[in-house]
């Protein structure tokens, strides 16, 4: 009998967020499965380290560009330009399945079926971080992800909340799948805890609410550290006060400043499904979360939550697990043992479930258990 041949995946990924690890470790854990995957990445050229990264993973075949994403501003003709180029990538490498991470290529002919997988969308995040809903110049971003949204096989988010946000947002009625993230514990190993508290993340993006953290940090005895990209893809620069910056840290860096903190605290405005929260539980932090639907959704009750605008409820979180170290480290312990269940090969099965979904001609190349699980996103 003749072997069966690999599966492939032709899988897009954005270089300038979260989606960048996220897609990395998925593309690592489905290559132990047996799985080849073709990463075709835009939003910017990858720098040094991203590509040493990809050298590292087996069964990883990278196609680069740097087309603007559909959040940018006026990304509209590169986002035709990339379009034309992922179509023209299907043609030549014959995927088994197309793994969008973005809405507006859900829309193309592509021949093979297509998972489109919702990390993020900005009528939520400005809904999150304005209070209100996005202006009218964000009109064509909404025709794009509803096309996107329509065309796409299957759709599925990291967080039952971000399925809903879909629904809310983009009158996204079908079928969905919750796929959470993973991330490997051989990555973030708890180490000696400091008296420190970290935040991490995009700090020239609102939603991540670093205001309430500069607020706070002059009451606090310990300090706040914090580490992130401070300049904006348009340029512009987010100036920080009464914390300390450690800027841009690559990826051993930061797990040496998790293995470090007792504390990470994340009072975000919105979060989707909350990347860095998980390698902060699996270095061995204490988690003070901001009190959205999907950390409660993602952390229960193994966090402490504070609303984002309540500058005393995060102070007072905070300054509780300073001042009970039993409680710290229970509740470290806790986030921990939760977040060792949303391992890479959890997701990697979550996935190959989607994969095979779409396209069941794929099961015999593929094994291990289904553990997405399905929702409707609608009322």
């Amino acid at each position: 009998m003749a072997a069966d041949p690999t599966l492939r995946v032709l899988m897009t990924a954005d270089t300038v967020g979260g989606v960048w690890t996220h897609a990395l470790e998925l593309a690592r854990a489905l290559g132990a499965r047996g799985v080849r995957v073709d990463l075709a990445t835009m939003g910017a050229p990858l720098s040094a380290a991203q590509r040493d990264a990809v050298a590292r993973i087996p069964d990883i075949a990278l196609h680069e560009s740097d087309h603007r994403l559909e959040w940018m501003d006026e990304p509209w003709q590169d986002i035709g330009e990339a379009g034309a180029w992922l179509l023209r990538l299907e043609a030549t490498l014959r995927p088994d399945v197309v793994h969008l991470n973005q809405f507006a290529f859900g829309a193309l002919p592509f021949v093979a079926p297509t998972l489109l997988v919702a990390h993020s969308c900005v009528l939520s995040w400005w809904r999150a971080v304005h209070g209100e809903d996005a202006p009218a110049a964000w009109d064509r971003y909404r025709r794009a992800v509803r096309d996107g949204l329509a065309g796409a096989s299957l759709v599925g988010a990291p967080s039952q909340a971000m399925l809903a946000a879909l629904h809310e947002h983009h009158g996204h009625r079908g079928a969905g799948l919750v796929l959470p993230n993973g991330r490997s514990a051989r990555d973030f190993a708890p180490g000696p805890k400091d008296r420190v508290i970290l935040a991490a993340g995009r700090l020239w993006d609102a939603a991540k609410n670093l205001t309430a953290l500069e607020a706070i940090a002059p009451r606090l005895p310990w300090p706040v550290c914090v580490a992130g990209a401070s300049r904006a893809p348009g340029g512009s620069v987010r100036t920080t006060r009464n914390v300390e910056l450690l800027g841009e840290l690559s990826p051993d860096a930061l797990a040496h400043q998790l293995a470090r903190a007792s504390i990470f605290a994340a009072p975000a405005r919105y979060e989707p499904f909350g990347q860095t929260a998980l390698e902060a539980a699996l270095a061995g932090c204490a988690l003070v979360l901001g009190d959205i639907a999907s950390l409660r959704e993602v952390w229960g009750p193994d966090a402490l939550y504070a609303a984002p605008d309540d500058h005393d409820a995060l102070h007072a979180c905070i300054a509780r697990l300073i001042g009970d170290v039993s409680l710290r480290r229970a509740l470290a312990a806790k986030a921990r043992a939760r977040a060792l269940r949303l391992s890479p090969e959890r997701m990697a099965d979550a996935y190959l479930s989607a994969y095979r979904r779409i396209a069941p001609r794929t099961a015999s190349r593929t094994d291990g258990p289904a553990t997405s699980r399905e929702t409707t996103c609608a009322s």
